[in-house]
């Protein structure tokens, strides 16, 4: 629904400013893509080969349309990408970005099975919702806006025909009352402040009215003479400073699910009937913990929306503030655009289908808190649009896609030649063409495999290689590494910043393989790789679909002497679908090549990315800590205390940092509690300019050397731990009940070294469980961090035990209970034990001290050292045995 209003909206041309000229297919894209919306049609598909310049063809396609766009895409991250590239073209046009505005959120939940209410916490990050502010002002205020946004623009948001009958509208010569205006603000949720000037106040100082805008950077102030508005100013917040004066301004609310007065009684009075209705249903039912739960809380919801015109959740009540109907779709973003606005779409065939799948998601956590009375039914009309309700509110669409999916493509007209008629931009600026596809054998293919790679890496080139899971990867990993080739596996499981540092260093060539499985969603970028090989290419399924094929193909295509080389016995359809396409792009390049005389030109991209800005802020940490002088922080008070106990990516600096930082234990009450707010206010800037690592690691750092019992508790709460499948874990259960009893320890105050010392879990292989190196360090962290005796001397990672002290001490059972808790690191490199000699070893031993016979008598002639796959550490093992008087022997 379009807000009805005689708000006229600035017109300004859209004007790429660019020092480039549209290359290569783009000219013909352009035009025919304007072409096809000028005449009216629905949906426009642009097939675009990777690196084309996509997002430059929809600008120059927003300058000759000259209509407001809005573009989807499937992330937060490529949207932020999209709209910076935006803004570069259209530096003097309304480029938004709108995206979901929490840094953290955890949706509101009931889990019935274990009697488990969530509440809802979030963080919100003010930054974005600045940007969400500024993207609905520039959409009702002005025509020349492009909208970047995800999904979140599908989901329930204000209803725009309030949010602009509550705007407040300021006009040089108009005669306004000074005290009702600070009224209407108050009613806009604004708060008034003259001390602290932050988004969302306003302040009064005499004759002087000035006003902080959710969606502006800069204030408004209004100067009155009498009831007469006599100047009206954009300033600085911080310094004050006129940046310019105007004639006429609007304020809109400082939240989208504002109210009237009118408005918000009658919204009060549709819930309080829902809220009767459905408390007398659950009496009936005989669920009268549900009904007072229900009575309860609405009604505390209902006062504050009285009182203050708001309430945590108000969006839940989204139906009767808006006096939508029951199942009615709400209001969205789409709802601010204007009737001609232009939808692009892009990455397509992810995006799509994103927007089919979020409604049902949402809808199955909310039924749960309608049913068990945490919520009213109309909650559930709180929710993102059902699909046919999203084609509904769009106009004129442009799918962006290298590999369109079949929804796209069906909503195009037909060709001459039977197929979808798409506009085509397949032609690189650079002039490289796609790779060539060779079908090899899979007999042998791991030698041939070699062999290919020897000769790219002697050609200072680099190799992917694709498998079909992560089992695959990591054996071809270490087989690789045994031939001597320098190689990586990339998975799921990799922590998301060593993701990147691996990306890093194979462009760098400290190593030459990167081996993984779906490596195409790895929005990878490598122009020095020559060749990506797809291991059982023939195989079934997403992974080796068409559109999937063709999309890993290209990550081939940035470099001159790009190669595919698939192995398979027979060709797919699937496969012969996607080299047909490849040698349909690759034909069509060459022969533009040759037609323009245009010479290949190699790709030269600087190896950056966000490892860059971490290693800067890492540097600047060691600078602080540099700085720092305990004593005289202590007798400075002015002085700035750094961050303490930054972690360092050297981990041999790391330890000097921490031998050379100061004892935080001995500060006197007064300076710690100085240095808890410094920490404070440097970590909410730092959040504030998005830094969000080094915010990350000023909020946890700090409290390590300060920890409270119940600190330690809320923390071993909240732990997660990754899963384990094909190597050996601890049983979710046993750790999860343990965790249970240490957090109520901490929170008593009771020493915890000795619980944590004794703590055995039963380890787990085939099934998934705790990795057992993140659990040991949590709890080894928890004994140094705790006001107990310091921690107690464990041993290598995986292995809880005490040494030859402990078995000395332990006879019989209490032995036999000892070799129980052995726990050993699984290797895969370097010397290692086969895994059953061990076991049956550390049986025999069991056995012989439960017959109370020395241990020196078991023969320990089984072990072997394992040659391929995991094994146990062997310096581990042999330590562990020494400590039982049994000799290990070196095999």
């Amino acid at each position: 629904m379009r807000p009805v209003t005689d708000l006229e909206r600035r017109v300004a041309p859209f004007d790429v400013q660019s020092e480039y000229q549209p290359s290569g297919d783009q000219p013909t894209a352009i035009a025919e893509i304007a072409e096809r919306i000028g005449a009216g049609e629905k949906d426009v598909v642009l097939l675009g080969a990777t690196g084309t310049g996509k997002t430059a063809t929809v600008a120059w396609v927003a300058e000759k349309l000259q209509r407001p766009m809005l573009v989807m895409q499937p992330n937060k991250t490529l949207a932020a990408q999209f709209a910076n590239e935006l803004r570069q073209l259209f530096p003097e046009n309304a480029v938004e970005y709108f995206v979901s505005y929490y840094d953290y959120y955890q949706p509101e939940a009931y889990v019935p099975q274990t009697d488990t209410y969530i509440e809802k916490d979030s963080s919100i990050n003010e930054e974005v919702e600045r940007l969400r502010h500024s993207a609905t002002n520039s959409l009702l205020t002005r025509r020349d806006v492009i909208v970047v946004s995800t999904v979140s623009c599908i989901y329930g948001l204000g209803t725009p025909q309030e949010y602009v009958d509550r705007m407040l509208r300021l006009r040089v010569g108009d005669e306004m009352d000074r005290d009702a205006i600070l009224r209407r603000l108050v009613e806009i949720q604004y708060t008034r402040n003259d001390m602290s000037f932050t988004r969302g106040t306003f302040r009064v100082r005499g004759d002087t009215l000035e006003i902080f805008p959710v969606y502006e950077e800069h204030a408004v102030r209004v100067e009155f003479f009498g009831d007469e508005v006599e100047r009206l100013m954009a300033l600085h917040p911080v310094t004050g400073d006129v940046i310019s004066d105007d004639q006429e301004l609007y304020v809109f609310p400082a939240t989208h699910y504002v109210a009237g007065p009118e408005r918000m009684e009658r919204a009060i009075k549709g819930i309080e009937e829902e809220l009767a209705e459905q408390t007398a249903h659950f009496q009936k039912n005989g669920q009268l913990l549900e009904a007072q739960r229900l009575q309860m809380r609405t009604s505390y919801d209902i006062e504050m929306m009285r009182q203050v015109g708001s309430c945590s959740g108000i969006e839940n009540y989204s139906m009767h503030m808006d006096g939508r109907t029951r199942g009615s779709a709400p209001n969205t973003l789409l709802d601010y655009f204007p009737e001609d606005f232009v939808l692009v779409v892009d990455e397509s065939h992810v995006a799509v289908p994103q927007i089919g799948g979020m409604y049902e998601g949402d809808m199955s956590r909310k039924r749960n808190l309608v049913d068990h009375g945490f919520r009213l039914p109309s909650a559930m009309d709180n929710r993102p649009l059902r699909w046919e309700e999203f084609v509904d509110r769009i106009g004129q669409t442009i799918y962006l896609s290298a590999t369109p999916g079949d929804y796209e493509l069906s909503r195009v007209p037909v060709d001459e030649h039977g197929g979808p008629d798409v506009v085509e931009q397949i032609i690189r600026p650079t002039g490289l063409v796609d790779p060539q596809v060779i079908v090899r054998p899979t007999k042998g293919q791991i030698d041939d495999l070699i062999e290919q790679i020897n000769a790219r890496t002697a050609k200072n080139e680099r190799v992917l290689v694709t498998t079909l899971t992560k089992k695959m990867s990591e054996d071809l990993t270490d087989y690789l590494l045994e031939a001597g080739i320098r190689t990586r596996y990339l998975h799921s499981e990799v922590d998301t910043l060593k993701r990147i540092e691996l990306l890093r260093e194979l462009r760098m060539g400290e190593y030459d393989v990167l081996v993984g499985i779906n490596l195409l969603r790895e929005g990878l970028d490598l122009p020095e790789v020559s060749l990506v090989a797809i291991l059982d290419a023939d195989k079934a399924g997403f992974l080796r679909s068409d559109k999937s094929l063709i999309q890993t193909i290209g990550r081939a295509a940035r470099n001159v002497s790009g190669e595919v080389h698939m192995y398979a016995d027979t060709i797919t359809p699937q496969m012969e679908s996607a080299i047909e396409e490849t040698n349909r792009r690759r034909e069509k390049q060459i022969a533009y090549n040759l037609e323009h005389g245009v010479d290949p030109q190699p790709l030269r991209k600087k190896i950056a990315d966000i490892t860059d800005m971490l290693a800067r802020e890492d540097e600047t940490t060691q600078e602080l800590l540099a700085t720092w002088d305990g004593t005289q922080a202590r007798g400075n008070k002015s002085k700035k205390a750094p961050t303490p106990g930054l972690r360092t990516l050297d981990k041999g600096q790391e330890q000097k940092d921490r031998e050379s930082m100061p004892d935080l234990a001995g500060l006197p009450s007064s300076d710690l509690a100085e240095l808890v707010q410094q920490l404070t206010e440097q970590m909410h800037t730092a959040a504030a300019e998005l830094q969000f690592e080094v915010a990350a690691r000023l909020r946890d750092e700090p409290g390590a050397a300060v920890t409270t019992g119940e600190e330690l508790a809320r923390r071993v709460r909240a732990a997660v731990f990754p899963r384990t499948r094909w190597r050996e874990g601890y049983t979710p259960a046993e750790v999860d009940r343990f965790l249970a009893e240490l957090a109520g320890a901490l929170e008593a105050g009771r020493p915890v070294d000795a619980m944590v010392d004794s703590a055995l879990f039963t380890p787990v292989r085939l099934t998934p469980g705790y990795d057992m190196d993140v659990v040991d360090t949590l709890l080894e962290d928890v004994v140094a961090e705790s006001a107990g005796p310091a921690a107690p001397d464990v041993g290598p990672a995986g292995t809880r035990s005490t040494g030859e002290a402990a078995a000395a001490s332990h006879t019989g059972a209490r032995l036999a209970s000892y070799v129980d808790s052995a726990r050993f690191t699984m290797v895969r490199r370097g010397r290692r034990y086969a895994m059953r000699p061990v076991d049956d070893l550390l049986g025999d031993v069991r056995e012989a001290a439960l017959a109370d016979q020395p241990t020196s008598s078991v023969a320990p002639s089984g072990l072997t050292t394992a040659r391929l796959g995991e094994g146990y550490d062997a310096d581990e093992v042999d330590r562990f045995l020494a400590g039982l008087g049994v000799a290990a022997p070196r095999t």
